[in-house]
């Protein structure tokens, strides 16, 4: 049986839509298109199914709507400060973001709005970045308590240098398209409604090259990249697992979804 002929997503929370060569992957979960227990199991499990598939070259992911491309996690996930809970969506996270880095052809990230967090990290684990030019960029996750685990501290600093990664992990700061662009965390920015058109044009640019040589070329790509990076990934998962034995994460979750100023206890 064809992958035409059969549901490709596990969840109706990621759509899945074959254009030619291309697989087009829609992140829908409103209101702000977040990840969970359901989808990330979900994309990992697509990432294998497309893998297996040779007529598949590239996947293109978005965000359903006009205003988020993807917000990350749901804090509620982590409200009950449950070290159990963040082990277990730690992995959740770390298993989808690197099945989708692993992905044998070209995955590209068509950022259509906002991507925060979980929500930047998996364009990160992306080969290539499109963002549209209203389009804004965080790993905010310091300023709840918590920290990136899905591969951010790891790869942002490996695409935009250290003191960018610095500037906006440990200062919280959020930076539009165009700085995306300049230091290097996205590779064209287009205007709005205009991502995914060029991501899909950029994917068919993929169709026109030996799928076996392009899998080889990433691969030898990504070889000193995931040689540095691999225990890093493992520390992002073990240290935020650690911060849920803090007072500071709790506090600082519970204040966003209480929509209040959080009050540090350093503890």
């Amino acid at each position: 049986m064809s992958l035409s002929q059969v549901s490709l997503s596990t969840s109706p929370k990621l759509h899945v839509e074959l254009r030619g060569h291309t697989a087009l992957v829609t992140i829908d979960n409103p209101g702000a298109n977040t990840w969970d227990t359901e989808s990330l199991p979900a994309l990992r499990a697509l990432v294998a199914t497309l893998n297996a598939e040779k007529d598949v070259y590239a996947l293109v992911l978005t965000g359903a709507g006009e205003k988020f491309f993807s917000a990350g996690a749901d804090l509620k996930l982590f409200a009950d400060g449950d070290p159990a809970n963040a082990r277990a969506m730690a992995e959740f996270f770390g298993e989808a973001f690197e099945a989708l880095a692993d992905f044998r052809g070209v995955s590209i990230a068509a950022i259509n709005g906002y991507a925060m967090g979980g929500g930047l990290e998996v364009a990160l684990a992306c080969d290539i970045r499109i963002a549209e030019e209203q389009a804004q960029m965080a790993l905010p996750e310091a300023k709840v308590g918590l920290l990136p685990c899905a591969g951010g501290t790891q790869r942002l600093s490996w695409l935009v240098g250290e003191g960018w990664a610095k500037r906006m992990i440990l200062c919280g700061e959020r930076i539009n398209a165009t700085t995306a662009e300049r230091i290097g965390l996205v590779e064209e920015v287009v205007g709005k409604g205009a991502a995914l058109e060029r991501a899909l044009a950029l994917a068919e640019q993929v169709a026109e090259q030996s799928p076996t040589s392009v899998t080889f070329c990433k691969r030898l790509l990504h070889s000193g990249r995931n040689t540095v990076i691999a225990e890093g990934l493992e520390g992002e998962r073990d240290l935020f697992v650690e911060l849920f034995s803090t007072a500071d994460q709790r506090e600082g979750v519970n204040a966003f979804l209480e929509k209040r100023k959080p009050v540090w206890k350093n503890a």
